[in-house]
C-alpha cells in the first residue's frame, strides 16, 4: 500500500479526489480516519446480519472498494454488491483490485446527486456525505430513502462539528494531535486542512439525524463515535 505523502508539498488547489490522492487513498483513509478499519468491519458484520440471496447493497462514493471487496470476501449469500463514485481514477484502481481479488462486484462512475436510485436493500456511504454542500445533501437523502425496499437501510459514516464551540475546538485538537501519532506532520495537517476548508461541510449529529428523520426514516441510531467521527444507522 503506498504512503500518503500528498500534503508534504505545498498545496495549489482544493481537496479532490484525483490521481495523486486515489494512489495513496487506502493509506490516507486508515491513517486519517480514527478507526476506521474497525468502523469498516462494524458495518460489514451488521450487513452480514441481514445477508440474503440477492439483496442489494450499494456503496456511495465506493473509492477503491476496499470496503465492498472485504463485504464480499466474508458474505455467505449471493448478494448484490455495487459501487459508485465520480472519480475516475479511484474507479481504475477499483477495477483493477477487484481483478485481483476475484471477486464479482459491479462498480460504475456515477455522480450520486445524478444517479437513479431503485429497489435498494441497504445503502452504505462512508464519509462521503460530507462532501456535497448541505442543500444537495438533503435532497440527496429523501431519494436514498425513496429508493430503499422495506425494512432497508441506510449506513453512513460522517465526521461531524459541536454546538459548544470549546467542545468542537477541543474535538479538533484532539485529532490533530491522533494524526501525529499517524505520522503526519504539523505542515502536512495544516495544508490538508486549508485543501479541505469550504469543501468538507459537517453536521452535528442533531443535524443529520433530523436529516434522515425529515426524509421519512422511521429512526436513526449512532453506532460508533470517536470525538468527532460518528457513524449512523438510518431503517426505513
Amino acid at each position: 500500500m503506498q504512503k500518503d505523502k500528498v500534503f508534504e508539498t505545498k498545496i495549489t488547489k482544493k481537496f479532490e479526489f484525483d490521481q495523486a490522492v486515489a494512489s495513496v487513498f487506502d493509506d490516507m483513509l486508515s491513517r486519517s480516519v480514527p478507526f476506521y478499519d474497525e468502523v469498516r468491519s462494524l458495518i460489514i458484520s451488521l450487513i452480514l446480519k441481514h445477508q440474503q440471496d440477492n439483496k442489494r447493497v450499494l456503496d456511495l462514493g465506493s473509492s477503491t472498494a476496499k470496503f465492498l471487496i472485504h463485504l464480499h470476501t466474508q458474505m455467505q449469500t449471493d448478494m448484490k454488491l455495487k459501487g459508485i463514485d465520480n472519480s475516475q481514477a479511484m474507479l481504475d484502481r477499483a477495477i483493477q483490485k477487484c481483478q485481483a481479488f476475484g471477486v464479482d462486484i459491479e462498480l460504475e462512475l456515477a455522480d450520486m446527486l445524478e444517479y437513479e436510485y431503485k429497489n435498494i436493500d441497504i445503502i452504505v456511504a462512508n464519509y462521503t456525505l460530507q462532501f456535497i454542500r448541505p442543500i444537495q445533501r438533503i435532497e440527496l437523502i429523501s431519494r436514498l430513502y425513496q429508493s430503499l425496499n422495506d425494512d432497508g437501510l441506510f449506513i453512513f459514516s460522517e465526521k461531524v462539528v459541536f454546538d459548544d464551540k470549546k467542545l468542537d475546538k477541543d474535538m479538533i485538537d484532539i485529532y490533530y494531535e491522533y494524526k501525529k501519532t499517524q505520522g503526519y506532520s504539523e505542515y502536512e495537517i495544516a495544508q490538508k486542512r486549508e485543501a479541505l476548508e469550504n469543501v468538507l461541510i459537517p453536521f452535528t449529529i442533531e443535524e443529520n439525524k433530523k436529516m434522515c428523520l425529515d426524509a421519512g426514516f422511521s429512526r436513526v441510531d449512532t453506532i460508533f463515535q470517536w470525538a468527532n467521527f460518528v457513524t449512523f444507522v438510518a431503517k426505513k
